[in-house]
């Protein structure tokens, strides 16, 4: 197949989002899931001036109404009511909710949610409305979260909440997943519908979240539209792209989406506090470059990253490629030095770990995975109707007649 990425250096209009008070909150003494890596990643944005050539935007929060477009009602008035104070009065719920040890009730939880999940809200309609071709939130990502219940560090699936406003206007969306773990929440939400394909690189087998494999495709509707693709201990970069590239390439030439949203998880860089991949800094941005190269609108969300130090380099160089800035490997002086050293250098480099994946293994999987795609009709055709109404618009103008798009 001749490939459909056209890697130029033209210049995109890239919005990014960030709330300074995100980094702000944290899950608890010990617990790996550090809100303040989002802190780093905005200070070495700054101070390698990248916040000049992209919109910067506050996100606002998102709602008890946006939230439930996804999530349950119970669910969600259970995050905005709980505190670590009054917990033990909602234990029943708690346990309900699946809080607990991986998911902690702390300080400001809602407050955290409505952050994360806005920035992917705000973002989405940033591309929706025309206004950027990239989009950026690198507070977003919480793939985990499942429509009534926390999981894997996760509470709102603001990628949900963001893909369902992209349907709003587009036919299909592709979502793609490069963190460490399955994408299970995203994929369970949109698991019986062919508007969404979703598509994960992850370790399985013994490792959270347990799901995604090759065999689970989706159903009914869905059929066919999950695509996974298990992987083991040691994935390096040389492999990753040549598995990565070719999937990518064939779903972008046969669904035809109208917009893509990439989750870079940052745990499946090598020496992750949790992973076990192998993935060099430029190993893992050459996943985002590949995507960008469709030009299509693409929303692009954090996710993972337990050694925080290497997230904050990773999306920070991430940043500045989706911007089409060459960035110094020589890290500027900021606020955050003393976690660098004693290199000081904007890298991640692989280790010496042994790689699992052998080629009879990647080359059985990669088949596997073609074999699922080649049952996917050619671009599934949507029927004409209205947009659906948006409720948190305060205006809307009766005098003109309702936008129509291809939705469904």
């Amino acid at each position: 197949m001749a490939t459909l990425a056209n890697h130029s250096k033209s210049k995109k209009r890239v919005s990014y989002f960030y709330d300074e008070d995100v980094g702000n909150f944290t899950y608890g003494q010990g617990h790996p899931m550090k809100p303040h890596r989002m802190r780093m990643v905005h200070d070495l944005v700054v101070n390698y001036n990248l916040f000049k050539k992209m919109e910067v935007l506050n996100p606002k929060p998102a709602t008890l109404r946006q939230m439930t477009r996804f999530h349950t009602d119970e669910y969600i008035d259970f995050l905005y009511r709980v505190t670590p104070q009054n917990v033990e009065e909602l234990s029943m719920q708690q346990t309900r909710f699946n809080v607990g040890e991986d998911c902690p009730i702390f300080e400001g939880l809602f407050e955290f949610c409505s952050i994360s999940a806005g920035g992917s809200i705000d973002a989405a309609n940033k591309l929706t409305g025309g206004e950027s071709d990239i989009a950026i939130n690198w507070s977003g990502g919480l793939h985990h979260a499942k429509r009534f219940e926390a999981s894997g560090f996760c509470y709102v699936n603001d990628i949900v909440l963001a893909i369902l406003e992209l349907l709003r206007y587009h036919q299909r969306v592709l979502y793609i997943d490069i963190d460490i773990h399955h994408g299970d929440g995203v994929e369970e939400a949109f698991y019986t519908t062919d508007r969404v394909l979703t598509c994960s690189f992850h370790k399985f087998g013994q490792f959270f979240p347990g799901t995604g494999d090759v065999s689970d495709i989706g159903i009914g509707t869905g059929k066919h539209y999950a695509v996974n693709f298990p992987l083991k201990d040691g994935m390096d970069d040389w492999n990753y792209q040549n598995v990565f590239r070719p999937v990518v390439e064939h779903i972008m030439g046969w669904y035809r989406p109208g917009a893509v949203v990439l989750q870079c998880g940052a745990d499946s860089l090598a020496g992750d506090r949790l992973g076990c991949f192998n993935l060099s800094m430029k190993g893992h941005a050459a996943c985002v470059d590949f995507v960008k190269g469709f030009n299509l609108p693409m929303l692009v969300v954090g996710g993972g990253g337990y050694t925080i130090r290497n997230v904050a380099r990773a999306w920070t160089y991430e940043t500045g490629l989706l911007l089409g800035e060459n960035l110094s490997e020589d890290l500027p002086y900021n606020n955050f030095l003393e976690y660098y050293g004693p290199e000081y250098k904007l890298d991640v480099p692989a280790n010496n770990m042994e790689n699992m994946n052998t080629p009879a293994y990647l080359a059985d999987m990669k088949a596997k995975v073609f074999e699922n795609l080649r049952n996917i009709p050619f671009a599934p055709s949507v029927q004409m109707q209205q947009v659906p109404y948006d409720y948190e618009s305060e205006e809307e103008d009766d005098n003109e007649n309702p936008d129509i798009r291809m939705t469904r």
